[in-house]
């Protein structure tokens, strides 16, 4: 899907070509990966295409604050689940009037036909995304018969609306980031590269679906009351994350959030639906995971590095969160 991306000035840039068209009906995945530099900035992308479903994942880093202007040339009729990974931008549809803000560590869920936007990114990191797209055809299929909130977005669809999946993103869970990291990293060829691509890409719809379910089906937060709230969970999270290896206590970590320590547990439960002290847990497991996944790290030197007192007890751990040992995952 080639996209003419206009500066403040008004030059003239394209990001893609024709791939996407040419892949999508592939018996067997299809794979690209590229980089483009730009006097703006530099984006890296990785695309991958085959039977009715397209997965683009990649970069883009600004060496300053852009308004920048997006025209896709083609109307590509797709289902797009986005993911926001790192970094933060938002885009303002001229084609809908809709608005759409891409936060880290938030998912979405998109079908606009058609693309004309403005977005602004900023430059303090870079901005790391992860979308599957579904021909419609396709994710009519998967949603016939299947939960309630994706049949109702497929007859949305079906009527001619571009429509957000909902108003509000949520929270990406770490088991979307492991189905994520698994597709990344899939190291399968041929045939069995495309039935495990497919299954992952039908694991993460069936996970988001399931965390819109969940949300539409919950009592107004009873901690997270203001917007002001939540902002101070998620300064907390990025504080916890950013201290991994030394972590604060729970009241050290509710008095630099500006918040009361149960305020901070409760809105942490009800914001990434885990403990602060679980999603830490889990943080430093996939990140392990990670090390090991690179095949640059020994066992004994991942498991000192994230804080484990042993061998065993990161093994332990490690287990029971991936259901094998890590030699198995270093040895894949």
């Amino acid at each position: 899907m080639p996209i003419n991306i206009y500066d403040d000035a008004g030059r003239r840039y394209t990001l893609g070509d024709n791939f996407y068209q040419e892949a999508i009906g592939s018996p067997l995945v299809r794979e690209r990966r590229d980089t483009f530099s730009f006097p703006f900035g530099d984006s890296s992308v990785v695309r991958l295409a085959f039977a009715g479903i397209y997965i683009v994942y990649g970069d883009l880093f600004l060496r300053e604050s852009r308004t920048l202007h997006f025209e896709m040339l083609e109307e590509p009729d797709l289902v797009e689940m986005h993911f926001t990974l790192s970094g933060h931008g938002s885009l303002f549809s001229h084609t809908n009037g809709h608005e759409y803000l891409f936060k880290e560590n938030e998912h979405s869920m998109h079908y606009v036909p058609q693309f004309v936007a403005t977005g602004e990114y900023l430059p303090d990191k870079p901005y790391k995304f992860f979308e599957i797209h579904f021909t419609t055809r396709f994710f009519f299929e998967l949603a016939k018969d299947s939960s309630p909130a994706l049949i109702e977005f497929a007859q949305k669809i079906e009527n001619g609306s571009s429509s957000e999946f909902l108003g509000e993103n949520l929270p990406i869970s770490f088991p979307m980031h492991q189905c994520i990291t698994e597709i990344m990293h899939c190291k399968f060829t041929g045939g069995l590269k495309l039935l495990f691509l497919q299954s992952k890409c039908i694991e993460l719809l069936a996970l988001q679906a399931q965390a819109y379910e969940d949300a539409a089906g919950k009592t107004p937060n009873t901690a997270c009351r203001t917007g002001y709230d939540k902002d101070r969970i998620h300064y907390a999270k990025d504080y916890l994350l950013q201290h991994a290896l030394q972590p604060p206590s729970l009241s050290q970590l509710a008095k630099l959030a500006g918040i009361n320590e149960f305020k901070l547990k409760q809105g942490f439960k009800e914001v990434f639906n885990n403990t602060v002290f679980g999603y830490l847990s889990d943080y430093k497991l996939y990140q392990a995971r990670e090390e090991l996944l690179s095949g640059q790290t020994s066992i004994k030197d991942v498991a000192d590095t994230w804080g484990y007192s042993s061998v065993q007890h990161f093994s332990t751990a490690f287990r029971k969160k991936f259901g094998a040992p890590p030699g198995k995952i270093k040895a894949a």
